[in-house]
């Protein structure tokens, strides 16, 4: 509800008498009295006096207050939340100019009346007697009343609320309070609630005096914004002939606002607050923002609205924030920091957004089922420094999964990752002091009758999916490059289940998908907190070579957590909540050794590094590993394929597939998307743009050499072909060796059969055998057709 069109009272100051003030106040309010009597008299006294007791006042307000999220920087607005667009400010912290020009446009006599126009009073009594029109004028005292009584859902006669409550203000606040009330609370039009909001919508200014003097509202920007409040908005029903004040919004429109202005410029002198000379030389400002029918939008519906919500559900696990009502974040007025960087994000969003210009050549254009994500981490904080789970911030979530408001889980981002899963199990050899270069026997089969994979078995023996040229005799850091399912199956069984899960577990994998006999879809094991050796039990020895879904966050957390040296960091969305001045809650960085001493580390970023899909031709060490995974029971389509790395500064991974759950298929027709040729070119592009607008020295980031202790130097060109790469000199250290954790190894199960179809370039490709890869639904999957779960040899 607007402040009465017709209020432009002049009244001057009352003369002042030699009576008590106590008697004056008490002789003034005899009017008043009378006046509020006879309109009560007018609507039913018993009505009136019991409106008099339940009538609320300004403590009985909860007014909504938007809340705005931020990029890391703390000041470029990320999502505004919350049922209306306003940001209250104190009274005291209020810069003259809208204090003043207020009182001059609404109420001339506010500082001296006693909250009620007790003549229009009489007026509206008497048309409500004789059934005439409405009657008379309110002050801003009444017309702050008016507003309060609507937030509470009064409906009893406007005039009686108007002047039943203004008189209890009167009696229980200071002027000053009331008229902060007010300026906080009435509209302004474009959907701005309160001064400030007006002025950051109308003209990218504050009210706030300690603002810099060139953000600040001037006198005569104030006095625009406060010729609106005569009317926020267009009639709708006659937009034309009753277009407002904006001066944007028409010519008619503009003339209006010129008129109230030059109104309101009169009434400034006549409260003394511009002296004749002040008021000729004043200007109209022409500095009013155009109409931005954008500009109401939240930003909920961008791919940061994914983060929105990543933010909301983070904040609602805290000690702060957990047993709040839905909407108390949302309509709180608090400043969130998040942890995204707006560098990184657009990096992140030029490059997985395939349907933009920006994205790789080798994914745009592409048919409209498929789908990226990528996640980037900083190494050492966790803090998430971008996040990409879709375009559109309100519908599915193909990076991770969250907690809505509800406290259900919601999302789509898990998928099997394939062989980027071998990073896991590559950490945790290093870990138990297996050398890169130990040699395995890497036919292009082999059985494990110890895990159910032999020739008379459903699934068959572990096959590679590639040949390399080191076969069949192949160090562990060649079978990496090559991606070979039947090393790395076989290491996983050394290793053990236990171990390979609790590495991932401890980098930063959280949750993972297992298959559960007589369930249609897979469950979510909450690794977090429990050592491999209680999770195990849900998971075979494919765990190894990728067959059970994580997140793309989670995968890149683990990322950054190999970046950091072994040292693992919280991810999370949030640097610091405020409210005003009060500080709510500030991130804490911890960080945990995964039992990863400097020698592993190297010799995990030396292998790494070696992978073809992983190098950047900008001058940093990089280090990474692809993965792809089959479409149900077909031996030649692909339904995920990834790319997971990192250089000492960050971290990401990058996941494509479809949203439909249908096999990746190129707008030509073909089935050959892998890891390298899918997610692959959308990781190398993010990276070298992330790298470069971060404005970071790679050789502050230089990874250490192994030493390859007791063992011969890494195989020549002569010996046995490798990728090789031009390695600098390192300069800084690696984290100091730290104990490594042990744990029994129980005896792997065997479930469902599984392996990996290409990802290295340097790899021979070979006959594709059968497989059995699954495809795990998330928390809450957006209206598609999930792939049906089979089994055949791997």
């Amino acid at each position: 509800m607007f402040p009465d069109p017709d209020n432009e009272s002049t009244a001057g100051v009352p003369a002042q008498t030699d009576a008590p003030e106590g008697r004056k106040r008490r002789r003034r309010r005899i009017p008043i009295f009378l006046a509020v009597l006879a309109l009560l008299l007018g609507i039913g006294l018993i009505g009136g006096t019991y409106y008099v007791d339940s009538v609320p006042t300004p403590t009985d307000l909860s007014l909504p207050e938007s809340t705005t999220v931020y990029f890391a920087d703390g000041r470029t607005p990320m999502a505004k939340l919350g049922s209306e667009n306003r940001t209250i400010v104190p009274y005291d912290q209020m810069n003259d100019a809208a204090k003043q020009a207020i009182v001059a446009a609404e109420d001339r006599t506010f500082w001296t009346n006693e909250g009620i126009d007790f003549k229009g009073v009489l007026r509206a009594a008497w048309a409500n007697l004789t059934g005439g029109e409405r009657q008379g004028a309110s002050t801003i005292t009444q017309q702050y009343a008016r507003v309060a009584a609507d937030l509470k859902g009064v409906t009893y006669s406007r005039k009686v609320r108007e002047a039943v409550i203004a008189w209890k203000l009167d009696d229980e606040y200071s002027k000053e309070e009331i008229l902060g009330f007010y300026l906080n609370t009435v509209p302004f039009g474009r959907g701005a609630y309160g001064i400030e909001a007006a002025a950051q919508a109308y003209f990218g200014k504050t009210v706030r005096r300690d603002a810099p003097a060139a953000k600040q509202l001037t006198v005569a920007e104030a006095m625009v914004l406060c010729a609106m409040v005569k009317q926020p908005e267009a009639n709708p029903d006659d937009p034309e002939g009753q277009p407002g004040y904006d001066p944007e919004r028409s010519p008619k429109a503009r003339q209006n606002s010129l008129d109230r202005w030059a109104y309101i410029r009169d009434g400034m002198v006549k409260l003394g607050h511009l002296t004749p000379a002040e008021a000729a030389d004043l200007a109209y400002p022409d500095t009013v923002q155009p109409i931005d029918p954008t500009a109401n939008r939240s930003g909920l519906d961008r791919p940061t609205g994914l983060v929105v919500n990543h933010v909301l559900s983070e904040l609602r696990q805290t000690e702060q924030f957990k047993d709040k009502p839905a909407d108390y974040v949302r309509n709180g007025g608090f400043k969130i920091v998040s942890t995204i960087d707006k560098r990184v994000q657009d990096a992140a969003e030029s490059a997985a957004d395939i349907r933009r210009d920006t994205a790789p050549e080798a994914v745009r254009g592409q048919p409209k089922n498929w789908q990226a994500a990528l996640v980037a981490v900083e190494p050492g904080t966790g803090r998430v420094l971008g996040y990409y789970g879709g375009n559109d911030g309100s519908g599915a979530d193909y990076a991770g999964w969250y907690y809505d408001e509800d406290g259900e889980a919601a999302g789509f981002g898990q998928h099997p990752p394939g062989s980027s899963f071998k990073v896991y199990d590559l950490a945790a050899a290093v870990r138990e002091e297996i050398s890169v270069k130990r040699h395995f026997h890497s036919p292009d089969t082999k059985e494990f009758p110890a895990s159910g994979r032999t020739k008379d078995s459903p699934a068959g023996p572990i096959r590679n999916a590639e040949r390399a040229s080191c076969q069949p005799d192949c160090a562990l850091w060649e079978a990496t490059v090559a991606s070979l399912n039947v090393t790395y199956f076989e290491l996983t069984e050394k290793l053990g289940t236990d171990k390979v899960i609790d590495m991932a577990t401890r980098a930063g994998v959280d949750s993972m998908w297992a298959n559960k006999k007589g369930d249609s879809k897979p469950k979510r094991i909450e690794l977090r907190g429990h050592p491999g050796a209680e999770t195990a039990e849900h998971f075979s020895t494919e765990v190894g070579i990728g067959q059970y879904g994580i997140t793309v966050e989670d995968h890149a957390n683990g990322m950054a957590t190999f970046a950091a040296g072994g040292k693992r960091a919280e991810a999370h969305f949030v640097r610091s909540v405020t409210k005003g001045d009060e500080e709510i809650l500030e991130e804490q960085l911890t960080q945990t050794e995964v039992g990863l001493d400097e020698e592993a580390i190297a010799q995990l970023n030396w292998t790494l590094s070696r992978v073809r899909a992983a190098r950047l031709d900008n001058g940093w060490d990089t280090a990474g590993k692809t993965g792809t995974w089959q479409a149900g029971q077909s031996t030649t389509k692909n339904l995920h394929t990834w790319m997971v790395g990192y250089t000492g500064a960050l971290a990401a991974a990058t996941w494509l597939g479809t949203t439909d759950g249908k096999p990746l298929r190129t707008k030509d027709g073909s089935y050959a998307v892998y890891g390298a040729s899918g997610a692959g070119p959308i990781w190398q592009q993010f990276m070298a743009e992330a790298t470069a607008a971060l404005k970071l020295d790679p050789d502050k980031y230089r990874f250490a050499e192994p030493k390859f202790p007791n063992d011969a130097p890494p195989p020549t060109a002569t010996t046995r072909p490798a990728p090789t790469a031009t390695r600098p000199t390192p300069t800084t250290a690696t984290p100091t060796p730290t104990a490594r954790p042990t744990t029994a190894r129980p005896t792997p199960t065997a479930t469902e059969p599984s392996c990996d179809p290409p990802d290295c370039a340097t790899a021979v490709p070979t006959g594709r055998p059968t497989r059995t890869p699954t495809r795990s639904p998330e928390p809450s999957p957006p209206p598609s057709s999930e792939p049906p779960r089979t089994s055949a040899p791997g």
